[in-house]
């Protein structure tokens, strides 16, 4: 097997370990620990922790460790997190939480580095288009990793569907269903109410060896890899210039306009697993439902992120984003306009469904859209990546037990117009610099967004 391949096939297996654990345990925290929002400010104290990692962490332990290194002692953070769950309390989940967003930032920035140094050169040793081989390791590893989402769901939806808790819901408890939710109590007490300690031990057990296993699986298969461009750096950068990169990389343009596009990638998985599935599906069909959403989510999503990482050289990213923000919009009017019953159980897969879609073309295009861009400045792009993606998770699960549901989809709604017309100010941009050209091979020749010009 070609080298490079086996090397994305183990990364995207690793994550796809890792996060059959994760998925699954975001999913149900806004519903498996509902008292005092706990579930949800654990979620919220995560990505702020995320945030303050993207801002430092990722070009200081890159450079240090290397990305297979971090990678590995990354993923050990999200075990920890598993292990808190264990027995949730604000002196476990809390701590844990912090850990796992200390840990996350570096674990997304060595991946995408790694996958943009070895798409590089396997572009630069078969004479091919370094952005094509790129768009195709990204849609390889979202194949992969967004089916964590399938089995991780599917897992939880098999153990807690055992549970005797479940009854008919009342039309009294689906009336505070939906966007217009009742803020005191958004879950019905039939669905919503906890399993049972054993199932609940039963399933963190089955998370927390995912978690080992895709820890063991990058230590032992993953190769260190290391480019000529990434070496010459690390002799010649001075610490402080590298612990501040992700902060200087704001001095491009084109970055600050992708913030908002950032951020939405947040907004919208925030409000898909926190409040979709608690006052929509935990609401109205009961807890046991939410995994097979999710994985209706994750299913589609998967499938769509190899396609759209093939077909973008075909179609061009504009018009896959632009296909992206029509579901999403259509969606969000759907939830806005729609009273969630029990008896159109089809509608509660048809959002997910579209939604996985939508989602597919924000995680493979946005990522490959940074390193095509950002190339001569990997590191530090994606950190800004994980940063103000994860400043998107932190203010909607910050508002999330403080709002009604109609009101932070009309938020989501929002950043999404705000995020296409930035983003649209990106293309225009790149247009503008290289007439008649594709952007991305001026740059690999030394163009006007070559590295010198943005640092």
């Amino acid at each position: 097997m070609e080298r490079n391949l086996k090397n994305v096939l183990v990364i995207s297996f690793g994550f796809l370990l890792l996060f059959t654990a994760y998925s699954g345990l975001q999913s149900l925290q806004s519903s498996l620990n509902a008292e005092e929002g706990l579930g949800v400010a654990s979620l919220s104290v995560l990505y702020a922790a995320l945030t303050l990692s993207s801002m430092f962490l990722p070009p200081i332990l890159i450079k240090k460790l290397g990305c297979k290194w971090t990678i590995a002692v990354s993923m050990c953070c999200y075990v920890a997190y598993s292990l808190g769950n264990f027995y949730a309390s604000w002196y476990t989940l809390i701590p844990t939480s912090m850990i796992l967003g200390l840990g996350g930032a570096p674990l997304w920035s060595a991946k995408c580095t790694y996958l943009t140094i070895a798409g590089t050169l396997y572009a630069e040793k078969a004479g091919k288009s370094a952005k094509d081989i790129i768009n195709q390791y990204f849609g390889i590893f979202f194949l992969v990793f967004q089916t964590s989402g399938v089995w991780g769901n599917l897992i939880s939806s098999l153990i807690l569907s055992q549970s005797s808790n479940q009854g008919e819901i009342s039309e009294e408890d689906l009336e505070c269903c939906g966007a217009y939710d009742c803020l005191t109590d958004t879950t019905n007490s039939t669905g919503s109410e906890r399993p049972s300690d054993s199932l609940i031990y039963t399933l963190l057990g089955v998370y927390t060896a995912s978690g080992v296993l895709a820890v063991l699986l990058v230590i032992i298969f993953l190769d260190q890899i290391k480019s000529d461009q990434a070496e010459t750096e690390k002799e010649k950068t001075p610490f402080w210039s590298t612990f501040l990169a992700t902060l200087r990389h704001l001095k491009d343009k084109r970055q600050c306009l992708l913030i908002p596009l950032t951020m939405y990638s947040g907004f919208e998985q925030a409000f898909l697993s926190g409040d979709f599935s608690k006052s929509f599906v935990t609401c109205a069909l009961g807890i046991q439902y939410v995994g097979y959403m999710m994985i209706c989510f994750a299913g589609i999503n998967s499938l769509c992120s190899l396609l759209f990482g093939r077909i973008s050289q075909f179609m061009g990213r504009k018009l896959l984003f632009a296909l992206a923000a029509v579901l999403n919009t259509s969606c969000l009017i759907t939830v806005l306009l729609w009273k969630p019953d029990p008896k159109q159980l089809a509608v509660f897969f048809v959002i997910p469904g579209l939604w996985g879609v939508s989602d597919a073309v924000w995680q493979t295009q946005t990522n490959a859209l940074y390193g095509i861009l950002f190339e001569k400045n990997k590191e530090a792009a994606f950190a800004n990546y994980r940063l103000w993606e994860s400043v998107g998770f932190v203010i909607a699960f910050a508002y999330s037990t403080k709002l009604q549901v109609y009101i932070k989809a009309s938020i989501v709604l929002s950043v999404l117009v705000l995020s296409m017309l930035t983003y649209g100010a990106v293309e225009y941009l790149e247009a503008k610099s290289s007439p008649g050209t594709p952007a991305a091979t001026k740059k690999e020749n030394g163009g006007p967004h070559s590295q010198e010009t943005h640092m």
